[in-house]
This record gives C-alpha cells, structure tokens and sequence, in this order.
C-alpha cells in the first residue's frame, strides 16, 4: 500500500448551479501553442481518481488563470489530444 502524500494546485470553479467546487491540477500539457490542464474534484482531503475536467490556462507572473473550454468542438479536440499523450 502507497501511502506517500502528493500535494496538487487547486483552484474553486462555479457550476452551473452556482456552487463552487474545488478542482486539483493532475496534469498539464500544451496543445497547439495553448497552455492546458487537466483536473479532478477534491473531496476533503482527497482528490478523486474518476474522470477529469480540462481547462485552457492563462499564465501570469505570480499566478494562474483557469478559463472553460466552451466551444464543445474545441474541448473534444483538446480532450482527444490529451487523451492520446497520456
């Protein structure tokens, strides 16, 4: 049993319910000269093992900017390229 603890980057995104969730970075990676990564929902303490979000991301000097993907044909473009890296 692997219990070595990993610390991630998070940041809060609003649903579209209007709740905010915690996201943790897993991955990031470049597409097409864009900066992306691909994150999972924290729960407490731990971050879940199903499924990911990917999120187009603004790099600044001190931080980070996550924006939503939301042209579909895009995301499906962007998602099949990550999936194909990993």
């Amino acid at each position: 049993m692997n219990n070595e603890f990993k610390e991630y980057i998070t940041f809060v995104v609003n649903t579209r319910d209007g709740d905010e969730v915690e996201l943790a970075v897993v991955d990031q990676f470049e597409f097409e000269n864009k900066y992306y990564v691909a994150a999972a929902l924290v729960d407490g303490d731990t971050v879940s093992d199903e499924g990911c979000f990917i999120y187009r991301v603004k790099v600044g000097e001190e931080e980070f900017k996550v924006e939503k993907i939301t042209n579909q044909i895009d995301y499906n473009r962007v998602a099949e390229a990550y999936m194909e890296m990993i």
